[in-house]
Parts: structure tokens; C-alpha cells; sequence
């Protein structure tokens, strides 16, 4: 067999049955649902007389709708939101299917409660009608989000019919410097390949940059890689990921943690795998980022001033920069003190650093 990427590892592990050269059969370990994008899903096995296949492989968060007011007990106001919810509660009741509601102890951003309670492993298969199921590719598991449709499908078979992605691997090396967060990071990414950089792609972050973040800051990365386009994106497991998965999952006893690492150990892209795109980076290269307009990929380090029209490469990436700072109320070639201010209030909180930092005292002198 020819050396491998992580990501086909995952796909080849999962595969129930090759439908052609594109597109497979694929088994789900775990699928998580919302309130927004499985309420058709139900109504759909209902009107088929079809049941759920598998109720513990499933999980429910009652996730977007969640109001921001400090209420005990939380109360949704919001009509629509409201019958979403009860909705939600409905139809897991009569599957069987774990729930977390509004009020439950245990409720909270549905890409964070799966972590936190130990359900996401290394070379597991989860998916979820949300976009940023990404998050998941930080412990070296495959998430990634699907449609409607594709919620009722994985309830009933427990499978997914999935197209093959493209593979991408960027890799950055380095230190990052002082203040320097994972948010930084991904942004500056995004700012460098495009908002559509990493379309159709599975990407693999690779690097000793990468091998230094904690899991939580893999999370972050993973997640946001999907403002890239990016359709998975993935970390080897190593010894952080190891470190993090025993400490939310009690349930993998001294007996079954040696047998569980043993396999983990071999998840990762064998030396010369074939990516169909590669990317380096410096880690020394990366500044504290911030968003400008409305994309993310419209980002400027923060002692940048904002782009102007005569910088962009095409007419459309003018006319999207103008209709942007429109939007935004700003002005092209101005600094943004503001925020400029709040990033360097938190980097000079978490790091100890002096009032003006050597690397960007201009910024740091404007937010003062």
C-alpha cells in the first residue's frame, strides 16, 4: 500500500463500501445535532416510517438558540427559538437520543461539549449539521459538518455517502512570539491563502508551531479553519492530545489506555505522502490580527493601517474591500487604535509585557 495522509487513513478506516473513484460509503462513530438542522431530518423518518439505527451514537445540544441574558432558570423567549427547542426535545425523547436542553448542567457550544465529555478519540468519524464539526480534527478525528438531508441519512444508516476531499498540509515551524494567540494564528493564515484558500481541501496543520499548542488552542485552529473553505482539517495525535483524551474519558481504564494508545500512535501521514497542496509559514512572521471587513480573510496585523483599493489584485477584491469599509464605517489606509488597544491590553495581560511592546510599539503606544 502507498504511503498514506492522515486523512485517508480516517476515510479508508471508515469506509463501509467505495461507490466510485470520488465517492464512498462512510461509517459515522459519532453524529451530534442542533436544534437548527434536524428538525427536517425527523419529520423526513417520520413520513418514511424509518426509525434511528443507532440512539447512543447520537448526541443533541441545544446549542445557537441559547440567549445571552444571566437567567436561572434560562428561559428562551424568542417564539421561533422556543419551538425549536421543544422540537428538539420531542423527537430525541421518542429516538431515544441523548439531549442536552437549555437548562441542562452539561449544555453548552455543541463543538466543545463532545471534547469535554470525553466523546471525541482519536480516529473516529464525527459529524454534525454545522460547518464547524471541524473543531474535531484537533484530537485527530475527521468532523466535518453536513446538510439536512444528510442528517436524516446518517440517522438512519449510521453512514454517509461522502465525496473524497483534496489534500492540503500547512506546515509552520517556530516559536510564536509573545501574546501570540491560536485566533492570531488562524486568522493569519486565512489572511495569506484566502477566505477560498482551502476550498475543497482536507487540510493537516503540521510543525513544531502546531506540536507546542495545547489541545484548546488546536480546537480554535481546527475550527476556524472552515472560514478557509476548508472542508476537515486535521492535527496528528501526539503527546498533548494523548494527555487531554485521558483526562476527560474515565471510561478507558488501565487495561484499555495501553491497547487505545497503540493504535492512536499510528495516526498520522506517512513520510512522503502525497498532498495536493502544500503551505509553509514562519511562526516568527505571525503579529496579533484583526478583522477589518466582512470576510476573514480581510485581516491586517495590528500595526498595519487598513488596505486601500489600489492594493488589491483584481477589480472584484477592490470592490469588495470598498463595500466592506461601507459596511464597517472605516476608512482605507487609517490605524484601528481601537482594537488595536484590546489586543495589546491582553497580550500585555497574559504575558507580564511592558506598556509598549518591542515588536509593535506603534500599536501599543495608540491603544495607551
Amino acid at each position: 500500500m502507498s504511503n498514506r495522509t492522515l486523512y485517508h487513513k480516517l476515510v479508508d478506516s471508515h469506509t463501509v463500501s467505495r461507490i466510485d473513484a470520488q465517492n464512498v460509503l462512510l461509517y459515522a462513530d459519532l453524529h451530534l445535532m442542533n436544534e437548527y438542522t434536524s428538525p427536517q431530518a425527523f419529520s423526513a423518518l417520520d413520513t418514511r416510517g424509518r426509525a434511528v439505527r443507532r440512539p447512543r451514537q447520537q448526541l443533541a445540544v441545544v446549542s445557537h438558540i441559547i440567549p445571552t441574558h444571566a437567567e436561572s432558570p434560562r428561559m428562551i423567549c424568542d417564539a421561533a427559538s422556543l419551538l425549536q427547542a421543544q422540537n428538539l426535545a420531542r423527537n430525541c425523547e421518542r429516538a431515544g437520543i441523548r439531549l442536552f436542553a437549555a437548562n441542562d448542567p452539561l449544555q453548552g457550544i455543541e463543538h466543545i461539549v463532545a471534547p469535554e465529555l470525553g466523546l471525541i478519540r482519536p480516529g473516529m468519524v464525527v459529524l454534525c449539521g454545522d460547518s464547524h464539526t471541524t473543531t474535531y480534527g484537533a484530537l485527530g478525528a475527521l468532523g466535518f459538518g453536513i446538510g439536512t438531508s444528510e442528517v436524516e441519512h446518517v440517522l438512519a444508516t449510521q453512514t454517509l455517502v461522502y465525496r473524497l476531499a483534496r489534500t492540503m498540509r500547512i506546515t509552520i515551524d517556530g516559536a510564536l512570539p509573545d501574546g501570540i494567540s491560536s485566533k492570531d494564528l488562524v486568522i493569519w493564515i486565512i489572511s495569506r491563502i484566502g477566505a477560498q484558500g482551502a476550498r475543497g481541501y482536507a487540510v493537516e496543520f503540521a510543525g513544531s508551531t502546531i506540536g507546542s499548542l495545547s489541545a484548546e488552542a488546536r480546537m480554535t485552529l481546527c475550527n476556524m479553519t472552515v472560514e478557509a473553505g476548508a472542508r476537515a482539517a486535521l492535527i496528528a495525535p501526539d503527546a498533548t492530545t494523548f494527555e487531554y483524551v485521558r483526562a476527560h474519558t474515565p471510561s478507558l481504564d488501565d487495561t484499555a489506555w495501553p491497547a487505545a494508545l497503540e493504535d492512536w500512535r499510528e495516526l498520522h501521514s506517512d513520510v512522503g505522502a502525497h498532498f495536493d497542496a502544500e503551505h509553509r509559514f514562519d511562526a516568527r512572521n505571525i503579529a496579533p490580527f484583526v478583522t477589518w471587513g466582512t470576510s476573514p480573510d480581510q485581516a491586517s496585523a495590528i500595526d498595519q493601517p487598513i488596505p486601500d483599493e489600489a492594493a488589491q489584485a483584481t477589480p472584484e477584491a477592490a470592490a469588495s474591500l470598498r463595500r466592506a469599509l461601507d459596511y464597517m464605517g472605516l476608512t482605507a489606509n487609517q490605524p484601528i487604535p481601537a482594537r488595536a488597544s484590546t489586543v495589546c491590553s491582553l497580550a500585555r495581560a497574559r504575558t507580564g509585557a511592558s506598556k509598549t511592546c518591542a515588536r509593535w510599539p506603534r500599536s501599543c503606544a495608540a491603544g495607551a
